[in-house]
């Protein structure tokens, strides 16, 4: 096969870089294929090429590594799950919205997902209306830590504060009560808040 077709090369390096971005992970050749508008077998055959010529990193299988995702190795792929109610408690959509990218030397290593807060009930916490929250997905919280608890299937994000015959979710917000309940499910526990500037 004669590679005469240098623009086949950068369609397939530009849409594997878009798929990384959207879906956190590097598409298969048949996506690949699909994508570009090209035979399954013309596009391994470009990824062999590309390989031998530094275009990429490719191991034969999905595992593929392009000139610009090597400069994002450190980066986290981050979930953006909708909303949750910095309110009255409200249901958060589990949905996948899109994938954010975060370096991860600001942000850590862990299993994290990000969240759009509603209301101003935590605004004394820098939490405001519009606001994404990283959490750290984790099942267990220290007294004090804002986390995302899961009450009747209903989700909220306020301070941990157990006490020994219930749980107080407290808001940052005077215009608010504390939540007192039984139980509740950790979801997660706040660890940054990204926001605009006005």
């Amino acid at each position: 096969m004669q590679y005469k077709k240098p623009e086949y090369c950068a369609m397939i390096e530009d849409y594997i870089n878009s798929f990384r971005n959207r879906q956190g992970s590097t598409p298969s050749v048949r996506q690949i294929a699909s994508g570009v508008g090209l035979a399954v077998g013309t596009v391994s055959k470009y990824l062999s090429y590309m390989r031998e010529n530094g275009v990429l990193d490719y191991d034969g299988h999905r595992n593929i590594t392009t000139r610009k995702s090597k400069g994002l190795m450190n980066m986290l792929y981050v979930p953006l799950l909708g909303s949750v109610s910095c309110g009255i408690p409200k249901f958060a959509e589990e949905n996948i919205e899109e994938y954010v990218c975060l370096p991860e030397s600001l942000f850590g290593r862990g299993e994290f997902f990000l969240l759009r807060a509603r209301g101003d009930s935590m605004i004394g916490a820098g939490i405001e209306d519009g606001d994404l929250v990283l959490i750290r997905q984790q099942s267990t919280a220290e007294y004090n830590q804002i986390v995302v608890a899961l009450v009747d299937d209903e989700a909220t994000l306020k301070r941990f504060r157990p006490k020994e015959d219930h749980i107080c979710l407290h808001p940052e917000n005077n215009r608010y009560e504390d939540i007192i309940v039984d139980s509740c499910l950790i979801q997660g526990v706040a660890v940054k808040v990204i926001k605009d500037l006005d």
